[in-house]
């Protein structure tokens, strides 16, 4: 079914550094490979079928048209003329320079064609891990993106989580960010992460990714976190993202943003999208939480009153180190909540047992970089003193990328 064009105006421009905010993270860091976590899939697409032929219908539809308000000079042409697969489980989204059907542009006949998939009406995702490998294009005027739209749209106050989008003018850089009513357009919220070396996005296959909990958006290219977004950073003005968004891929030619082509560009440009999917963390946990020096996240005593401290021990196996994930946000073990003592934020705020109160101090997100995070603090559960000691009493601190901060679950 047909659905209205989705006009974005995130009138964005190339000076990123005033448009998008620090992100108040610690630094990147490259992370170990190690076994995925079990994980509850809600939406997936690895884009397997014969060459040439158009996406699933039943996930994804194709928008038609041009888009005025960015300034954008590409046609979004229907069904496998832009988008389609090519037999070795890839979508691809081709750019061209070309008008084969006379389609007329804002601006006049149009010069370029391209495609834009949405899930609107299909999937609508609240929370969980979002994520896409793919390989972007390169050269002047090219604008791939990854995103989010909040239902029922109504741009900015529905809200726009971008996961990935990337310009051309800036091979090595992509950009996460969020829009949302008095923070939208130019003056959106987000960061930036580059390639170390010069390396370009273009070379090759890289995973972009948010983990997206009540409250919280934490954004990661290949597992590296490079922002962490929560209430607070808005300013008092509204949050908007505790509710369903539904998934955008686009390749767009042109705008305020990159600038148009070139003589430098060349033509057909594609973006190569291997698979998409989107994951709950409710089955993250079923187990051990293993942290610095291989030892274990443990109730003291294996005694469930509340405040019994948490602390680093040898892994043995007991239900005092058996956590699981529930549904709210909350990490559980001996019937009880992992609780940041008191509400607090502060950095050294020790963590214990306590009932589940569904407070905010109460409420932990798992990141694909192995941070467990306290969306309300923004800071990250971690290792008091650096010390693998047994005993070493877990606390609240803001994020580092230490190895006191990196838990590998379930």
């Amino acid at each position: 079914m047909a659905s209205p064009r989705l006009l974005r105006t995130a009138l964005l421009t190339a000076l990123s550094g005033v448009l998008l905010a620090s992100a108040a993270i610690g630094p990147a860091q490259a992370e170990t490979p190690r076994a995925p976590t079990p994980r509850a899939v809600t939406f997936s697409d690895d884009f397997n079928g014969p060459a040439g032929s158009a996406v699933d219908s039943s996930k994804w539809q194709t928008e038609t048209g041009d888009n005025v308000n960015n300034n954008e000079r590409q046609y979004y042409t229907s069904g496998n003329k832009n988008a389609a697969l090519d037999g070795q489980g890839n979508l691809v989204i081709t750019a061209r320079r070309e008008n084969p059907a006379n389609y007329q542009c804002w601006y006049g006949t149009c010069q370029y064609t391209s495609a834009r998939l949405n899930t609107s009406g299909k999937f609508t995702a609240q929370y969980g891990r979002v994520e896409a490998r793919m390989k972007v294009p390169r050269g002047q005027g090219m604008w791939p993106a990854f995103w989010m739209l909040g239902t029922p749209v109504d741009w900015p106050a529905s809200g726009e989580i971008d996961i990935m989008e990337n310009v051309g003018f800036e091979p090595s850089s992509v950009y996460g960010t969020i829009h949302g009513p008095g923070y939208s357009g130019s003056g959106s919220i987000g960061a930036r992460y580059t390639l170390p070396n010069g390396q370009a996005f273009a070379d090759g296959f890289h995973t972009f990714a948010v983990d997206w909990a009540p409250d919280s958006i934490t954004w990661s290219v290949d597992g590296n976190v490079y922002q962490r977004r929560t209430p607070a950073d808005l300013g008092g003005r509204q949050w908007v993202f505790n509710k369903p968004f539904f998934l955008i891929l686009n390749l767009a030619v042109g705008g305020f943003w990159p600038g148009d082509p070139d003589s430098s560009t060349v033509f057909p440009q594609q973006l190569v999208v291997d698979r998409v999917s989107v994951t709950t963390g409710d089955t993250a946990l079923g187990g051990a939480i293993k942290g610095l020096g291989g030892k274990c996240a443990d109730v003291a005593g294996a005694n469930p009153a509340n405040g019994t401290p948490v602390q680093l021990y040898d892994c043995n196996g007991s239900a005092a180190q058996q956590w699981t994930a529930a549904s709210d946000g909350t990490l559980r073990a001996l019937g009880k909540c992992l609780d940041a003592t008191g509400n607090g934020t502060a950095d050294g705020t020790p963590a214990q047992l306590w009932d589940c109160t569904g407070g905010p101090n109460q409420k932990w997100t798992v990141s694909g970089a192995r941070d467990i995070v306290n969306p309300q603090a923004d800071k990250c559960l971690d290792v008091t003193g650096n010390s693998p000691a047994n005993g070493s009493r877990l606390q609240l601190w803001t994020c580092t990328g230490g190895a006191n901060q990196k838990w590998t679950v379930g």
